[in-house]
């Protein structure tokens, strides 16, 4: 059984989990509207974080320091020799240090997993999980594929990204961006927002930490191949994750459904379609984008740790700025915090090129 030992979430609204959880739970969000700059000629809406937050040395990028800021954080809650052999890294991200493409320093994702590694001195080969929106829940995939092969005793997986003006630009020309706070599965949504995070999630198998409190029951990964941007639009892929997760899940002990959710029209429409297939209508169905934005390559690990922290809190939370169903199929959304004593809860997630994957996690209550 694989089990979670250690967890860290940097964004804009705290550096650390627990005060990334009370935030969200308090309502808080980290979405502003941000001026114009460089390239980028349009005001946008995203959570940006702040680098004085940053206290890894600035010989680092900013991508580097957020990611090995929130490794340390997390590794700081266990006795484990980051540079043994029997730890793997794996680096979820969408872009990486993609300002330095035309520089003379390297953008590329494997160096950067080097650096990361290294600075915990692992000369392991890192891994590098990049499947646009859903690195972030492949990456954790990756690590339980390792863990029950036995090929290491523990995987760091850290996930993120920082919003260059590549990134900024290239959604805006797709007319993604909304103009306002973005509305997850609501009649009036414009569009998402982007945001900025890392997130650390440390994995082993349950007879390494008999103590440990959630387990990563499965995963799957599917690609519906339907458009180069844009989602199936009967949720094909999405709907073969969940029904593949279901396999190993019982509905009666899920607490709810945590959704990509990016506030898109064809996103939004294309997950109530593949919930309702899976025949999981009644279940509650949050998204977390009103009050990060979509952090990409984090987005998978930064939203599964806070439904942890909202199971163990008996929590459904609300889905900020959600005001009226806009989609065809009816989903239990709602934009006030909810109870629940159930354990546990399916993270579900898409991205460019038609991939979708989806997690199951349970509690373990001993």
């Amino acid at each position: 059984m694989v089990v979670k030992i250690a967890d860290n979430i940097l964004s804009p609204l705290g550096v650390t989990t627990a005060e990334n959880y009370q935030a969200l739970k308090s309502g808080k969000s980290a979405l502003r509207l941000h001026d114009c700059r460089g390239a980028v000629t349009q005001p946008f809406y995203a959570s940006i974080i702040d680098e004085d937050k940053l206290r890894v040395g600035e010989s680092y990028t900013k991508f580097e320091r957020m990611c090995i800021q929130s490794v340390e954080t997390a590794l700081a809650q266990t006795d484990l020799d980051a540079a043994s052999d029997r730890v793997l890294f794996i680096l979820s991200t969408t872009k990486g240090n993609v300002h330095r493409i035309g520089t003379e320093e390297s953008p590329l994702l494997g160096d950067s997993a080097k650096v990361v590694a290294g600075y915990f001195g692992n000369t392991v080969p890192p891994m590098v999980v990049s499947n646009a929106c859903i690195s972030g829940v492949c990456a954790q995939i990756a690590a339980m594929r390792a863990l029950e092969l036995g090929l290491y005793d523990y995987v760091v997986v850290v996930g993120a990204d920082v919003q260059s003006d590549f990134i900024i630009t290239g959604f805006q020309s797709l007319k993604a961006l909304s103009d306002e706070a973005c509305k997850p599965f609501d009649a009036h949504r414009k569009g998402l927002n982007l945001g900025e995070a890392a997130a650390t999630i440390i994995y082993t198998k349950s007879d390494k930490a008999p103590e440990a409190r959630w387990n990563m029951v499965c995963g799957a990964v599917r690609n519906d191949a339907n458009h180069i941007s844009g989602p199936s639009r009967t949720g094909e892929g999405s709907w073969l994750v969940l029904r593949d997760v279901m396999r190993h899940l019982d509905i009666d002990e899920l607490a709810f459904v945590n959704a990509h959710g990016t506030a898109t029209l064809y996103n939004d429409e294309m997950e109530s379609i593949a919930i309702s297939r899976a025949g999981l209508a009644d279940i509650p169905v949050n998204s977390l984008k009103g009050y990060y934005g979509h952090t990409m390559g984090a987005a998978g690990i930064v939203e599964t740790l806070i439904s942890m922290n909202a199971v163990d809190d008996n929590t459904v939370l609300a889905t900020r700025n959600y005001e009226q169903l806009g989609v065809s199929h009816a989903l239990q959304v709602s934009n006030r915090n909810g109870s629940t004593e159930k354990k546990a809860f399916i993270k579900l997630i898409s991205g460019f090129g038609g991939c979708n994957a989806a997690a199951g996690f349970r509690r373990i209550d001993k």
